[in-house]
């Protein structure tokens, strides 16, 4: 199965790829954030200006037109589809398992302090490794699961102060 991508560029214009789509593309890299690609013999230099890889939004440059682009890959689709998206004003507390699934790692342990992004696990769910980030800085209080454990959906991973 061919992974879907959702992209938004300036909260304006959607659009879908899929992971063929994407490595369909002629592209070189020029340095770390610089690409020269080639599309329907139209040539175009790219710049990432703004890299946010824990939210999937960056600040892109095409030739001279500057672009804000917001990427959702297949987790965040599902989890907007089942409704779990929290509202900016809340103060989350717990993380909970968004699916049934395995836990693969556990990167912090009760008492760390945690910024927001902060990966905090790994969780297997649907063949997909899904890593579990902070959702606001904290101190972690408890861990209620471990490494090897299965998870069901709704069951509480970790808790915060």
């Amino acid at each position: 199965m061919d992974k879907k991508y959702k992209v938004s560029v300036n909260n304006t214009f959607n659009f879908e790829f899929s992971q063929e789509e994407i490595e369909a593309l002629d592209i070189q890299r020029i340095s770390e954030n610089k690409f020269h690609l080639l599309k329907d013999r139209k040539s175009f230099s790219a710049e990432v200006f703004q890299p946010d890889f824990i939210n999937r939004k960056y600040g892109i440059r095409i030739n001279s037109n500057s672009y804000s682009v917001k990427i959702n890959n297949e987790l965040d689709q599902l989890i907007e589809e089942m409704g779990l998206s929290l509202g900016s004003s809340q103060q989350v507390n717990d993380i909970k398992a968004p699916m049934p699934g395995l836990i693969l790692e556990v990167n912090v342990q009760e008492g760390d302090e945690v910024k927001q992004g902060d990966y905090l696990l790994v969780l297997e769910a649907m063949k997909m490794e899904n890593t579990l980030t902070a959702p606001r800085d904290g101190i972690v209080k408890s861990i209620s699961i471990g490494k090897g454990n299965t998870v069901e959906k709704g069951q509480l991973l970790i808790e915060m102060e």
